[in-house]
């Protein structure tokens, strides 16, 4: 690429992440589980030459959640499907480090990003829920801060199995009757805190090398770890200047691990409102923030904070103090709640509205979507943003009005210029480990 050009992302969000999305008329009410729908708009990403399309998840549910998140496919399972149904596009799962084991995830995420000829990135998370611990069998979620050692331990061994065999290590020399050449295999053999665990891997590297790592935690803790690890991070700021804040703390911290900035691609939350007037958008804005129900608002509030019920505190008073209750699960998001109440001195009621309905800073016609886009990208408050993509309509007006004028503008690809999904976030290879230290010696 001769320029920086915005890196996009494609998160297929079902009937919706908030309580209203799925009675939009023109969106399947069983989209989420409907693979012809997720095949259609990967489809349609890959054909607007998106870098990538992203599954989020979580392995807890109660009956108030989301109804994306109440009924949706495994993310794994539905980017295999995908990948036989596109051929560019790259395709990120999120999986947590705390209720899998590396040997697992490892083979796993080895098998999408071979099916997909190297298109696999995976997103790299801890889980928030905490009542995701009794789904698995413990009495209560891993502490944060454990869980982030375990983290990076985690893919400490995710890696090393990764490279159990160096890229040549299978001639299949029929003549010779050599399948394998067995110098060219190695065992992990690793002891650590929280994983011993022998391999090799059963499953050889792909095209890429490995699969991408992506990030999404927003604590200190959860900056850190994307700053020695991610490839790419996963964000939502309401302001550039939130989003510049976050951005320069990202590079610095990735700079100070000894890493190159521009090897981590920050991708902000993208859910514009774009009509045909600057004005009609507004409006449009307005009718999405008052058809909020208070009582979701409220649920939907409690969630980073382990379901708390907020119901039970007066709803016209301040914020209530939360000092006394443990924040082991959406740290990050959770104190950036508390912080931003306490700011702006808003009351119970009036922080479970603005949380519920955030206000979107890409709102006006697809001009005026265009030119904000173009400003956070240009003044580094972004690398590039993920689309959420739910009502169709709304992903059809992106590509065809906004993503014309950026492709004018020399910020977004014409095409496709590699085939796995390192190149197209313009990664290098990573080299095999044992290979390198052979190639040293």
């Amino acid at each position: 690429m001769s320029q920086r050009q915005l890196r996009l992302g494609a998160i297929l969000s079902g009937v919706g992440t908030t309580q209203h999305a799925w009675r939009a008329p023109d969106l399947p009410g069983d989209a989420s589980i409907d693979i012809r729908w997720a095949i259609a708009q990967a489809k349609k990403a890959e054909a607007a030459k998106f870098d990538l399309i992203f599954i989020v998840d979580s392995p807890y549910i109660t009956p108030d959640t989301a109804p994306h998140f109440l009924n949706r496919l495994e993310p794994l399972t539905l980017l295999s499907a995908l990948a036989v149904h596109t051929e560019r596009i790259g395709l990120v799962a999120t999986a947590t480090t705390s209720y899998n084991e590396p040997f697992n995830l490892a083979r796993a995420f080895a098998s999408l990003d071979l099916i997909s000829g190297g298109r696999a990135g995976w997103n790299v998370v801890t889980t928030g829920l905490e009542g995701a611990a009794g789904n698995y069998g413990l009495e209560k979620h891993i502490d944060h801060a454990l869980r982030y050692r375990r983290a990076q331990e985690h893919l400490d061994v995710v890696r090393g199995l990764w490279d159990s065999y160096e890229d040549d290590a299978f001639p299949r020399d029929k003549a010779s009757g050599v399948f394998l050449d067995k110098a060219k295999l190695h065992a992990l053999n690793h002891h650590g805190e929280f994983f011993n665990v022998a391999g090799p891997l059963n499953i050889s590297r792909s095209a890429q090398g490995q699969p991408v790592i992506f990030q999404a935690g927003d604590s200190s803790d959860g900056r850190d770890l994307a700053a020695r690890n991610a490839e790419g991070i996963y964000t939502n700021a309401e302001t550039l200047e939130d989003a510049q804040a976050f951005y320069r703390d990202i590079k610095q911290r990735t700079l100070a691990a000894g890493r190159r900035p521009e090897h981590i691609s920050i991708l902000p939350g993208l859910v514009p409102i774009i009509a045909a007037t600057d004005d009609e958008a507004r409006r449009r804005e307005a009718e999405i923030h008052g058809a909020v129900d208070l009582k979701k608002a409220l649920v939907a509030l409690g969630r980073p904070f382990n379901y708390l019920d907020f119901s039970a505190y007066p709803l016209d008073d301040a914020f209530p103090d939360l000092a006394g209750l443990s924040l082991n699960g959406y740290r990050g998001h959770a104190e950036r709640i508390i912080r931003i109440a306490r700011d702006e001195k808003l009351t119970l009621r009036q922080t479970a509205l603005r949380f519920a309905a955030l206000p979107s800073p890409f709102v006006g016609t697809a001009r005026t979507v265009a030119d904000e886009i173009e400003r956070w990208f240009k003044e580094e408050g972004a690398d590039g943003f993920n689309f959420r993509v739910s009502v169709p309509s709304e992903f059809d007006a992106f590509i065809d009005g906004v993503l014309p004028l950026l492709r004018q503008r020399g910020l977004v690809r014409t095409d496709y210029e590699g085939s796995t999904l390192r190149e197209h976030l313009g990664l290098p290879f990573p080299t095999n480990r044992y290979a390198a230290a052979r190639a040293a010696a």
